[in-house]
Parts: structure tokens; sequence; C-alpha cells
């Protein structure tokens, strides 16, 4: 599978402690952990799921004992990982990147009395649970953002993987920009990592000496914006608030609300009352949305992205609605048609403006 990444460095972070003279708890404090693919501080997507742990920590105090293993591979490696976390007396595991999903789900069988939660895949069982959200719907208004922000009509996109999720928030964020400008064009440089400063910084060079004047991504570090910056062109971020990191060429980045989701389901893990699903949070929700805006976004370019979220939080996944047209001509999408989860899920096709192709496993 992909890579989101080598060698484990755990963090234990232990929330409260008894004070000398009270009363021992009734109940020890659950133990809840994380796995990254990237380090907890990448300023991207990694980052933004360690901001959702100390959020259980926050709501939780002294009645949680969080964990954390960062930079840890896709594939057989992660269950080295997830065996000894179990072993370490973690009740339930967050595995945050589409390629520990089988590990994940082995564990699960492995471990019953243990619970499962990962990020961005698709399989279940009764003791793993399937969690994400319609990131594609806030990667449609950065796209609005970044069709705006475009002189020239010439977008550039950092992207890592050819898989679905990413292939659907590539679309989303052309379909975005060609909201507010039907001609312009996106064109994508796969680096095949999730977190690679030296590719991200060769992909963004690579797209602006094709001629683009923004620069957007899907990939986890702020490398990109560093390449905007340096060119003094916009930057649409992705995962979390990078501002800082180009603060003249920020613009904005769709974001993932972690910490309620996870805060929700520690509790359930610690009353017994957790059960399996998939859950696909929206912008209704507020479990997506979009990090600040930068200072030279317009005010007619943020009252366009208000009414795109209106519109889409009250339906949601219709940032996908006919017709669409993929690269050849073909329309995937009809006229009126809103595209159904499950297409969203195995979308394996760019749609009309994006000049690039999906690369081969």
């Amino acid at each position: 599978m992909q890579t989101r990444r080598p060698k484990a460095i755990a963090v234990l972070v232990a929330l409260g402690a008894t004070a000398a003279g009270t009363q021992a708890a009734t109940a020890a404090p659950i133990k809840a952990a994380w796995i990254y693919v990237g380090p907890h501080n990448d300023g991207g997507w990694s980052q933004a799921h360690d901001n959702g742990r100390k959020a259980v920590q926050a709501a939780l105090g002294k009645d949680v004992v969080t964990t954390y293993k960062e930079i840890v591979p896709e594939g057989p490696k992660a269950s080295q990982v997830i065996d000894s976390l179990v072993r370490d007396g973690n009740k339930i595991i967050f595995a945050t990147s589409f390629g520990y999903q089988d590990q994940m789900l082995a564990a699960a069988k492995k471990y019953p009395n243990v619970y499962f939660e990962h990020a961005t895949g698709y399989k279940t069982a009764k003791n793993m649970a399937q969690y994400f959200g319609a990131g594609e719907d806030a990667i449609y208004l950065s796209g609005i953002a970044a069709g705006a922000a475009s002189k020239t009509g010439k977008i550039g996109m950092v992207l890592p993987f050819g898989i679905p999720e990413v292939v659907r928030h590539a679309n989303a964020f052309t379909l975005g920009a060609q909201s507010v400008n039907p001609k312009a064009t996106v064109r994508v440089v796969f680096t095949l990592s999730w977190f690679d400063k030296v590719k991200e910084t060769k992909a963004a060079q690579s797209l602006v000496a094709a001629g683009v004047d923004v620069l957007g991504q899907n990939v986890d570090s702020p490398a990109t914006g560093v390449v905007a910056e340096s060119k003094g062109i916009p930057w649409i971020g992705y995962d979390d608030n990078a501002q800082s990191f180009a603060p003249k060429s920020w613009q904005t980045a769709a974001v993932y609300n972690w910490g309620p989701y996870y805060t929700s389901r520690v509790k359930a893990a610690q009353a017994g009352t957790w059960k399996t699903g998939s859950y696909y949070g929206n912008l209704k929700d507020k479990f997506v949305g979009l990090a600040p805006f930068g200072a030279s976004v317009s005010a007619a370019t943020k009252a366009k992205i208000a009414a795109a979220q209106a519109k889409i939080a009250a339906k949601p996944y219709s940032s996908f609605t006919g017709p669409v047209t993929d690269q050849s001509g073909k329309v995937q999408i009809p006229a009126g048609r809103i595209a159904k989860l499950p297409e969203l899920l195995t979308m394996n096709y760019l749609v009309k403006g994006v000049i690039g192709s999906i690369p081969k496993a």
C-alpha cells in the first residue's frame, strides 16, 4: 500500500495524578494510542491528528493516558507497532493513514478485546471502525480561493499517491477553481510519498517552471508553501493552518477537526458503549472546514466561498454535482446528479482541466 513512513518514536503523555492522601480512583484511566505516518509536528496531516489527541487529553484529563508513535511505515512493519501498543495496555488504537488498513484488520482479529479505529479506509470488523470526512468539499472551497487568486488560470498541485482519496481531492480542487474561472487548469505532480520535503520542493519548483501562478497541495509538509513564498505566488495548504510557513503567500487550507470525534470514541470505549461503523464527517457537522484566510484573500473571494459552503453544507457531498467530465471528455456524473459516497471512495479518473495522469501503483 501507499506510504504515509521509518523508525517509530513513542511519546507517552500521562494526564493527571492522584494527589497524595486522596482516595484511590475507582477505575484506572483508559489508555488510548495513535499511529502517525509522519512526524507529530509535520505542519500538516499528522500534526492535525496530534492536535486531536491533545483535545482528548484536555477533555478527559486524569481519566485517560494517551500515547503516539510517529513516522511509522505503512505495510507489514506497522503490525509490530500495533502489537507493542496492545502489550502496553492500550484499549483503543487509532491508525491515521490508508496503508495501515490490513494490519489494523489483522490486529482486530488477533485482539478481540481492543478497539481499533482506522482513518481513510473502508474495511471494518466487530471491533474495528473506519472514520474520515468529506475533505473534498473543503478542498473544493479552497479551490475557489486558488481560482480567484490566479491571474493566468494556470494552477499547480503537489500530490502524493494515485489512490481514490487523492484523486477526488485533486478533482474537487480543480472543480472549485473552475467554478470561478471556467478556463482554469490544474497541473499535477505526484511525489509518491505523503511526507518528503525534498520531493515536494522539487515538485513545486517544477510546477512554477511550467508556468503556474498558484500552488496547491495534498501532501503533508509545508514545503510547497515555502516555494510559493520564495516565488511570490499564492499558496493553498492542506490539513492544518500552516500560515506561519509562508505568511505572504498563504490563502487558506482544507482542514479536519479530529478532536470531537476522537473524544467521543475514547469516551465510548471507556464506558463500554463503543460500536463499529463508518463515520464520514462533513461541512454541516463541522468535521471539515477551512483554515483562516490569508491577508491577500479578497472580500469578494470570501463571499463566493461562503456561498458555496452554505450550498454544500445543505447537501453533503454536493461538491461533485454533475455534469462532471473526465479528461477524455466522458461524462462521469450526469447533469444535476450528486455523486454518491461509494463513487467518491473509488474515484479513479481525473476531471477535465487537470493536466497530468494518475501514476500506476
